[in-house]
């Protein structure tokens, strides 16, 4: 009995450190909606349950997370990959925005810099979420705008925030407040002992869910003057990078010092690319371009094929 314990405590200590973690695989018939926070991903089910196809999915998956995720915002990038059944290819999306014309090596000495600043709008590049959900859905989803963003407008009006997100906000608080408007939304209870939410307080981004409502707005106008659903997503696409959504952008980034203007907005746009890949034991794996890690992971994919 003692040696059938001891054999069974060293079988589940060896299968946990070789495993490294908890989670169980997770297995699929039709459809998987798999991101890194699980309101996010209902988002994601709701739309293939909706009659969504995988990038219709992707979409609502990456507006939720963006809506919750204090790492990975509206303002941030976007990559992708999607394969494409009717050619069978693999289609590499960058949405990486890029550094504003007037970023040059001059401004940031003059400013006393030696390389750009981690944190603030002098760290900012134009914005590549939206353009690259946009561009995505136009060409490869089927749903409209209305319908993908949905989840996360319900969650902008208000949503239970959970710990680790609002842990976050508390732990970075002095740097919040150096930005006021960073500090209304992410600091609800500015002179309290804890300026954050509190977890699953109901944490509402009102002007995030108006500028959501805009996009939405842009397309359904656009439907009911008989344009297509890829024109009427795309005239969302406009709204933000030259209608009153960017005028607004602008207007923000600029009175906290930033340099992101209405022409670099405008002139940004979201590039398909043809993915790297390598084949690691019959199976051919892809990853985005060297603005990635992609490659890193294609590399320690070949090294490991020659040492296994």
């Amino acid at each position: 009995m003692r040696t059938f314990l001891l054999a069974t405590m060293l079988f589940a200590a060896t299968t946990a450190i070789a495993q490294q973690t908890q989670k169980p695989p997770l297995h699929g018939k039709n459809w998987m909606a798999i991101t890194g926070k699980p309101m996010a991903a209902t988002a994601g089910a709701m739309i293939f349950q909706q009659g969504g196809n995988a990038v219709d999915a992707a979409c609502g998956m990456l507006a939720a997370t963006c809506t919750m995720w204090d790492v990975l915002s509206w303002g941030g990038e976007t990559q992708a990959l999607i394969y494409n059944p009717k050619n069978k290819k693999v289609i590499a999306i960058n949405a990486l925005g890029v550094a504003p014309t007037g970023a040059t090596p001059s401004f940031y000495k003059s400013k006393g810099y030696s390389f750009p600043p981690e944190y603030g709008p002098l760290a900012a590049v134009t914005p590549g979420t939206a353009g690259g959900l946009c561009h995505m859905l136009a060409a490869y989803g089927t749903m409209s705008l209305k319908q993908v963003l949905a989840p996360a407008m319900e969650m902008a009006a208000g949503y239970p925030i959970e710990a680790q997100t609002a842990n976050s906000f508390e732990r970075n608080k002095k740097l919040i407040k150096e930005w006021p408007y960073s500090k209304a939304v992410y600091l609800p209870h500015l002179g309290a002992l804890r300026e954050a939410p509190e977890a699953g307080e109901i944490f509402v981004q009102k002007d995030l869910l108006a500028m959501l409502t805009k996009l939405v707005e842009a397309e359904q106008t656009a439907l009911a003057q008989k344009k297509s659903r890829k024109e009427a997503i795309m005239a969302a696409y406009d709204r933000f990078y030259k209608g009153d959504i960017a005028k607004e952008f602008v207007r923000g980034c600029r009175e906290q010092g930033g340099l992101i203007t209405m022409e670099d907005l405008a002139k940004w746009k979201p590039v398909e690319e043809e993915p790297l890949h390598v084949n690691y034991k019959g199976i051919e794996v892809y990853k985005l371009q060297q603005w990635t890690q992609g490659p890193m992971l294609l590399q320690a994919s070949t090294s490991s094929k020659t040492l296994i």
